[in-house]
């Protein structure tokens, strides 16, 4: 089969083969340039081909062509390459690669990076259609790809299981995958809805265990042009069958859908093999066979969960106490590094008789680096381990390798008072400084945009909240040959703790490179100083120092809790002590405190002094009593508890913020043709990289479908503008940003054109947590603008709000008009933007 590309009198060789009854087209030749381009964990982002292609600038590429010129003023042409007997595309020059995390056991750093800075490249890719018509697209190494200018998501960590229907239309098809590295393939599909179980979340069954109805989790693939709302699924295990009635697959997409199975009929470990079959209107229209593996009683298992971030299914592993479990027993957390399930992390870890080991998923071997929503896994784990496990609450532990020892860092700086201890093995403390390619703005940058958006993401910064593991036991552990996480990251954090950490303990593991055998996790001395420490108990918390950056991630420690900042994002800090009737201190940047008094009994006479500041003397109402302090002109005053609808750690914001409580993907269908185009096509983009990146499944609806009483406390996360989407007025109509075509207002500023893109945050009308994300522009230049930024990577930090244009794509900053941050009112208050 031969491709030709016209005019340019470049013929593309193509590969097809017929496998399982279906066709398969390879592209094994293609072109490819450097492209100058910016994407990390951050809100700017620039690519000159995207600019390109969204001003129709772009030249169909042909060899030897110019594309454009490197920051350095040099030529950036199109070269031919051919791809290997593997199918394998890949340039004959020195590229960099990106995707997106520190590698685990024997998989190599260099290729996990989570942004790219300076160079990239794009590959380009034609196909020839004999007639319009339904393909799946399958590319391993790549970022993101347009196919005939639709933005699709790609898969960077050549996963294998990252299957896209798209539309071809009749005769050339273009593809721009941006990647160094790939194997590109069509798949044309003999059904119009499939089974993929590539891609399976299962639970492994406990021989003889007494719950024996499990939930699993399998692919759907919709290649029709229709949204399916009819579907079940049965599955069949020993003679075993259950009937699930499956929630909605939007058109051309797929989604990871839940079902439950009876294990009921295994009574033995090892592998059992099963069907599901899909069933619509009482007819199987696809049929697949899976096999779940059992275990005895005692081992290592997987169990499954709905996740409450977006109703998803998700799993954890457990590796049972080995004796029986008493009131004393331990709860030990175990976060994985990059590339790892946790079902192995599980395994690693040989049974204790003092306590269960749980492992997380971070929704990903890769996922968030346990941050953003790999750090919300991380609690919803904890709170059903403690569930179910109903561990000692003085006795629960946190440790984790490489991604996991930085995701130990993390959480044991965000969340002090939830461990007697941590661990990090083989961790780095930060994101921004593991490695060079995190396509990040320098932390020194001047330029005041680029800080207003740097400080979006403070709480990723482990290194200034040091302080928050003074009342932890930590244990370092790494090995001193580790080229993967150079050692340089324990003994760094081993001089920044040295000078102040009382309960320190730290080993360098001779010869040990990054992954050394399972005692690289599971390591006695390790688990030895865990014994000996416990959770202190709040009654003996006197003294109380910790930072935050975000209310919203993380706002308590034990008995005090910063509820509002004055600066948003910014550093705050208390530090407090507890006497017998007194509580003394300071704060930095905090606006509203909340202390608990029950230590100090019923109608006690407690006296509060704050930054040298005037004293206030309150009487505790009962033994539970707390009360609300707010930073005043004059001095600390005790206020009400303030209204769900202000600021406070249940809803504090971030453009993020709307990505979570059962969130909902509303498209608009209001505007003109190729407007509800971007629209739903960047709905299902966005679908396909939670997908990809969390494991997750999202409800995508038209704004016809959306209404505030049928989605009640769900977040919301809205495509277009006050034109073009009719569910803006209903859920943004008090909003002090407002969009509509060729024009943005925020406040008092006004901005016209058809350039314009925004991203922001606001309150869920009538819900005290639930929030609406919106991704917005003035015309199709604009909603092109804001399609490929990276907000699903994981510490990526996006302010409130942001309004950029299109130009952004070519200057970075430069191109951003305005971002910050609401007040605690939500209003919006010229001390909290930055301007350009």
């Amino acid at each position: 089969m031969r491709a030709s590309l016209g005019a340019l009198g470049l013929l593309i060789t193509t590969f097809s083969q017929v496998v399982q009854a279906q066709q398969i087209h390879y592209f094994d030749k293609g072109l490819m340039t450097s492209v100058p381009q910016r994407y990390g964990r951050e809100a700017i982002y620039t690519d000159q081909l995207a600019y390109q292609l969204y001003t129709h600038t772009l030249k169909t590429p042909a060899e030897g062509s110019v594309f454009g010129k490197s920051e350095q003023g040099d030529e950036l042409k199109w070269q031919a390459i051919t791809a290997d007997s593997l199918h394998r595309l890949r340039g004959r020059f020195g590229f960099r690669s990106s995707s997106g995390g520190p590698a685990g056991p024997g998989i190599n750093p260099g290729s996990m990076r989570g942004g790219l800075a300076g160079t990239g490249a794009y590959i380009y890719l034609s196909y020839h259609s004999p007639k319009e018509q339904v393909a799946i697209l399958n590319i391993k190494g790549n970022s993101h790809v347009y196919v005939n200018e639709e933005l699709h998501m790609g898969d960077a960590y050549s996963m294998g299981y990252m299957d896209v229907p798209v539309k071809l239309k009749k005769g050339l098809n273009t593809f721009y995958v941006r990647g160094t590295s790939i194997i590109a393939s069509l798949t044309f599909p003999t059904k119009p809805i499939l089974l993929q179980t590539q891609d399976l979340t299962l639970p492994q069954p406990i021989v003889g265990g007494a719950n024996q109805l499990l939930q699993a989790g399998v692919v759907v693939i919709n290649t029709s042009s229709n949204a399916l709302t009819d579907l079940q699924l049965k599955s069949s295990f020993q003679g075993k069958e259950v009937l699930t009635n499956l929630p909605p697959i939007p058109a051309l997409t797929t989604r990871k859908v839940p079902f439950t199975l009876d294990a009921s009929g295994i009574t033995s470990k090892g592998k059992t093999e099963g069907t599901l079959s899909l069933i619509r209107k009482g007819k199987s229209v696809d049929q697949a066979t899976i096999a779940l593996e059992a275990v005895a009683p005692g081992e290592s298992y997987s169990n499954t969960f709905i996740s409450s971030i977006d109703g998803s299914l998700q799993y954890y592993a457990v590796t049972p106490q080995s004796t029986t479990p008493t009131a004393q027993s331990a709860l030990f957390l175990s976060v994985h590094g990059a590339g790892v399930e946790a079902s192995g992390q599980a395994r690693a870890y040989k049974a204790k008789d003092w306590g269960t080991l749980v492992a997380a998923t971070n929704r990903r071997p890769r996922g968030f680096n346990w941050e953003d929503w790999g750090r919300l896994d991380a609690l919803e784990v904890l709170t059903l381990a403690k569930t179910r496990f109903n561990p000692d609450p003085q006795r629960v532990y946190l440790t984790g390798h490489s991604m996991g020892g930085h995701g130990t860092w993390f959480l044991g700086a965000t969340y002090p008072d939830r461990w007697a201890a941590i661990a990090p093995c083989a961790g780095y403390p930060t994101l921004k400084e593991y490695g060079s390619a995190d396509g990040l703005i320098p932390a020194s940058s001047e330029v005041p945009m680029e800080q207003m958006l740097l400080r979006s993401g403070n709480q990723s910064d482990v290194l200034k909240l040091v302080t928050n593991y003074k009342p932890l036991g930590v244990y370092v552990f790494h090995g001193d040959a580790d080229r993967t996480v150079p050692v340089t990251y324990a003994r760094q954090m081993r001089k920044a703790l040295g000078g102040f950490h009382p309960d320190l303990s730290y080993y360098e593991y001779p010869g040990g490179s990054h992954w050394f055998g399972d005692h690289s996790v599971d390591w006695k001395p390790l688990f030895d100083f865990f014994k000996w420490h416990q959770r202190p108990a709040d009654s003996t918390i006197h003294s109380i120092d910790f930072i935050t950056s975000n209310p919203g991630v993380s706002a308590s420690y034990y008995w005090a809790g910063i509820q509002q900042q004055i600066k948003p994002l910014e550093y705050s800090r208390i530090q407090l002590q507890r006497s017998e009737k007194a509580i003394t201190g300071k704060t930095e940047n905090v606006h509203l405190l909340k202390l608990a008094l029950h230590a100090f009994g019923s109608n006690a006479k407690v006296s509060i002094t704050l930054d040298s500041l005037p004293s206030l003397t309150v009487t505790t109402a009962s033994a539970q009593d707390s009360i609300y302090l707010r930073r005043e002109a004059s001095g600390w005053t005790k206020v009400q508890a303030p209204s769900l609808q202000e600021k406070g750690p249940h809803r504090y914001g971030t453009f993020k913020d709307g990505f979570n409580h059962r969130m909902i993907f509303v498209y608009g269908t209001q505007g003109t043709t190729e407007e509800n185009q971007w629209s739903v096509e960047k709905a299902r983009f966005d679908a396909e990289t939670w997908y990809y990146r969390g494991n997750g499944a999202v409800d995508v609806i038209s704004d016809k479908e959306y209404a505030l009483q049928k989605y009640a406390n769900r977040g919301v996360v809205l495509y277009g503008n006050a034109s073009t989407n009719g569910a803006w007025k209903a859920l943004l109509a008090d909003c002090p940003i407002q969009v509509d075509r060729n024009g943005i207002k925020a406040g008092n500023q006004n901005w016209n054109g058809d350039d314009l893109a925004a991203y922001f945050v606001w309150p869920l009308r009538g819900s005290a947590q639930a929030s609406v994300s919106v991704i917005t522009g003035t015309g199709i230049k604009g909603f092109k603008a804001s399609s490929a930024n990276q907000y699903f990577a994981g510490a990526s930090g996006f302010p409130d709000y942001m309004i950029f244009s299109l130009d952004m794509l070519q200057s970075g900053s430069k191109g951003v008009k305005m971002a910050g941050f609401f007040d605690n009112n939500w209003k919006l208050m010229p001390e909290g933007s930055v301007l350009n």
